[in-house]
């Protein structure tokens, strides 16, 4: 089955263009070094939580809108090498020059799929 990278992070909701052109920019690299799918999700409907939530995990402030992600590889191999080989990519670097968001509040990690249907 499939291995999926996955990410959660607090965007200023004023720089949702600027995400934008930034996700549209790295998917293509992502799918050149050999991701299936890339799906970035503006949110919608993300509640506070009392105990624990998606605005809670990374620190969403009143101007900031949660954004959810991830990325489709084929195996945890094809992942480690695709991942690498997109950091390095030119297009990339240059795509992440001007962060829209402050990625030390970005919650990533990488999950083996176990249900498909």
């Amino acid at each position: 089955m499939a291995y999926v990278d996955g990410f959660v992070l607090a965007v200023p909701t004023a720089n949702r263009a600027s995400y934008v052109k930034l996700a549209t920019e790295a998917a293509p690299v992502f799918k050149a070094h050999g991701a299936l799918h890339f799906v970035e999700c503006w949110g919608d409907d993300v509640p506070d939580g009392e105990v624990t939530s998606f605005p809670m995990a990374v620190k969403c402030k009143d101007d900031e809108t949660v954004v959810l992600a991830w990325i489709v590889w084929p195996s945890r191999e094809a992942r480690d090498a695709g991942n690498t080989a997109a950091m390095a990519d030119p297009r990339m670097q240059k795509a992440m020059q001007n962060m829209p968001f402050d990625g030390k509040r970005m919650v990533f990690g990488g999950f083996e799929t176990i249900v498909e249907s």
